[in-house]
This record gives C-alpha cells, sequence and structure tokens, in this order.
C-alpha cells in the first residue's frame, strides 16, 4: 500500500468520534392568555370630586369647575316630616264644598203610607217612580259634604323648614333619584349645577328649542320625554273640570330670576322653574317623595348657604 494512503487511513483513525447530529428542537407554541377585564372605572366627571362637591357645567355641557354645596345639603333625610308637610300644603289649598240647598229634594212626592204592599218610599205622584229619598236616583244624599268643615292642618315653622331641608338633602342621592324614576346620564353629579348664563340665554329661533338643546347637551333630556310619554288622560270625574289630563313630575329648574328661564323650559312637560325663596318640601319631593331631579343656576346655589342646615 502505498505511503499516502497509509497516511490518510491513520488520519482518519485518529479522528475523535463526530457527536450524533440532533434534530432541531420547535419551540412549543403558547396560546396567547386573554388580557383580564379591567374593572370598571368611575366616569371623569365624578373621579375628581371630593365628598360634598358637584361640578359646574357650561352651556356646552362639559364641567368647568368643581364647587361645595351648601351646608343645607348635609341635613339628615326626614321623609317622615316631608311626607307631613306635603299633606299639609296639599290640605291647606284644599276648598270646602257642599251640595247646594235643596239638591234631591225638588220632586213632588207622596208617600202611599202603611199597609198598601209598597216599600216606604216617596214616590213622584201619579207614579211609582221613587224619588227624594236617598237611595232613590237623583234622590238627596245621605251625608253630603259640609261647608263648615275646616280642612286645613297645622303644622311648625320649624318642622316645616325641617322639611324643606331634608328635601334638599335628597337631592344629591344619585340612587335615590333615579329609585324615584328621573331618567340622567350616567357619571352626572346632582344635583345639577350650571353657569349663570342660563339666565341670559337668548335663543336664535324657537326658545323651546334652545332650552331643549341644552338639556340634552347636560344629558337631563330623557326625563323629560320620560314625562312626554307619561301624559295620560286622568281618571274619574276631574277630567271633566278642567284638569283632564295628568303628566308626570319632571325636571325642577331653580334659578334667581324665573322669568327669564321660564319662556325657554316652562313649556316642557313636567317641568317647572323656580326661585330660591319658592322652594318648599312639596315642590322638591313631589307626593312626599324626596328625590327630585333638581337643576341650579350657580348663582341661586349660591343663595342657599346663607340657610341653616
Amino acid at each position: 500500500m502505498p505511503e499516502r494512503e497509509k497516511a490518510d487511513r491513520t488520519a482518519e483513525e485518529t479522528k475523535p468520534d463526530e457527536a450524533p447530529k440532533r434534530r432541531p428542537v420547535r419551540a412549543k407554541r403558547v396560546k396567547a392568555s386573554k388580557p383580564a377585564k379591567a374593572a370598571p372605572q368611575e366616569p371623569e366627571e365624578t373621579s375628581r370630586l371630593e365628598p360634598g362637591q358637584v361640578h359646574v357645567y357650561g352651556l356646552d355641557g362639559k364641567p368647568v369647575k368643581a364647587v361645595d354645596l351648601p351646608a343645607v345639603f348635609r341635613s339628615d333625610v326626614r321623609e317622615d316630616l316631608i311626607r307631613r308637610a306635603v299633606t299639609a300644603f296639599q290640605a291647606n289649598r284644599r276648598q270646602p264644598y257642599a251640595p247646594t240647598h235643596g239638591a234631591g229634594t225638588r220632586h213632588s212626592v207622596r208617600w202611599s203610607g202603611k199597609g198598601q204592599g209598597v216599600s216606604r218610599v216617596p214616590r213622584i205622584r201619579g207614579t211609582m217612580i221613587g224619588a227624594q229619598a236617598p237611595g232613590t236616583v237623583g234622590g238627596r244624599k245621605a251625608h253630603p259634604p259640609r261647608i263648615e268643615k275646616v280642612w286645613s292642618q297645622k303644622i311648625n315653622e320649624k318642622e316645616r323648614r325641617l322639611a324643606r331641608n331634608a328635601a334638599l338633602a335628597a337631592l344629591s342621592d344619585s340612587a335615590r333619584v333615579a329609585s324615584r324614576g328621573h331618567r340622567f346620564k350616567d357619571g352626572i353629579s346632582l344635583p345639577v349645577v350650571i353657569e349663570d348664563g342660563i339666565e341670559s340665554l337668548e335663543p336664535q329661533g324657537s326658545a323651546t328649542k334652545a332650552g331643549t338643546d341644552l338639556l340634552a347637551r347636560l344629558g337631563v333630556l330623557p326625563d323629560v320625554e320620560r314625562a312626554k310619554a307619561g301624559r295620560h288622560i286622568r281618571a274619574g270625574r276631574g277630567k271633566m273640570r278642567g284638569r283632564r289630563y295628568r303628566v308626570p313630575k319632571s325636571l325642577l329648574l331653580v334659578v334667581k330670576d324665573p322669568s327669564r328661564v321660564r319662556r325657554s323650559f316652562g313649556n316642557l312637560p313636567g317641568v317647572e322653574v323656580v326661585a330660591p325663596s319658592g322652594l318648599n318640601a312639596e315642590i322638591l319631593a313631589p307626593g312626599g317623595h324626596p328625590g327630585r331631579l333638581v337643576l341650579f343656576s350657580e348663582g341661586a346655589l349660591e343663595s342657599l348657604r346663607s340657610w341653616n342646615a
């Protein structure tokens, strides 16, 4: 064998053993986990408010600043006093009434006497038609209402004032306001406070249209629409006495000069416009149920700071 071939064979025999080839390891596919749902955050409008504060909204519906509520809004919500005051307000407006003199007795009747085989009922002469007695058609009432009856109720001045303050304190509880059926935008601070520009609002076209647009920007227009949808014919004889329709209570506007604002909001169903001096338990808690949706102008809210809680 040639020496060159021997050298090549010897070199091959002296080479170290090569490591066996391994198949490349594929990286395992890790299933991407779904991102955890973030906890629901409060709207930006209420996240920066401290207890006892509300936002002041501009005419564009956006918050401008935050102000502290007057001390009267920290009163205790006494529902018993509210209902007593509302009942007194309603009773003091009640008008006494009675049937006219001689009602039900304007008949020429006779009684045939005992032993005739008929009931002892006065009857119209010449007929067997009963009349004049309480149990007959067109007869008088057995126990009619009297004009002398006093319907009014007395309530102490201190109780009336405490009831008003209690109704004011319930305005800032959004859960209580929603339980009354009012509808408003989520995250809005209650009571709603708006700049004093609402009192100098000068619409270019329809005044009611301008007021409706402003309420829509503030997020309280759904409550006016609820009142409009709830308008219905009253049950009973009241429908024949000038009270044919009944409309649910909606937004209450409290401004320093109601005459300027009533042109834009007075025609909306269920909406009332009053001055701070006109606030009482019945207006703030219709029917004795506290928690009405109320919109204050900034100046009207400032005028309540002098009220004692």
